[in-house]
């Protein structure tokens, strides 16, 4: 990993931290952590060619560099998605939805829902909200979800 760092343009070496790399390109615009196992962690990608596309560009900066790479079983773990909408009153969102939230604003500024397995959102009383979750969730129908609570609101 110390051979990369100082070889290669844009790295940074978390030695103390996670023992990996945080390496950046500009297109698509998108950061990897690599570990010394050979794990590479992309992310800021838009869509999931755009990552296919951005680990197989580092791929490649660590092949120059004399290493001998396979890209090998590709998968998207993690999608997320933030929306700025309208403020919001966290504590009656709260109150209207206890199983599903929890909200303590002085750990954390964010109300968190859960509203399917694996799925997260963080809503933020500014109407900043964070949707976080697996792969196979948001495939399962967490747009319907979005979709669904929008209608109720019209």
């Amino acid at each position: 990993l110390e051979f990369i760092a100082r070889n290669s343009w844009n790295v940074q070496h978390l030695s103390t931290v996670f023992k990996s790399l945080v390496m950046k390109i500009r297109k698509p615009q998108t950061t990897a952590r690599i570990f010394q196992s050979g794990i590479l962690f992309c992310t800021g990608a838009k869509s999931e060619d755009e990552s296919r596309v951005a680990a197989r560009k580092f791929a490649f900066k660590i092949l120059k560099l004399g290493y001998p790479v396979r890209f090998l079983d590709f998968k998207v773990l993690n999608i997320g998605g933030t929306c700025k909408t309208f403020p919001i009153n966290l504590e009656d969102l709260f109150l209207a939805h206890q199983d599903h939230c929890s909200y303590e604003p002085e750990l954390f500024p964010a109300l968190q829902y859960n509203f399917r397995p694996g799925m997260t959102a963080s809503i933020f009383s500014s109407g900043s909200i964070s949707l976080v979750g697996k792969c196979d969730t948001w495939m399962d129908g967490g747009g319907e979800f979005c979709a669904e609570n929008r209608r109720g609101k019209e």
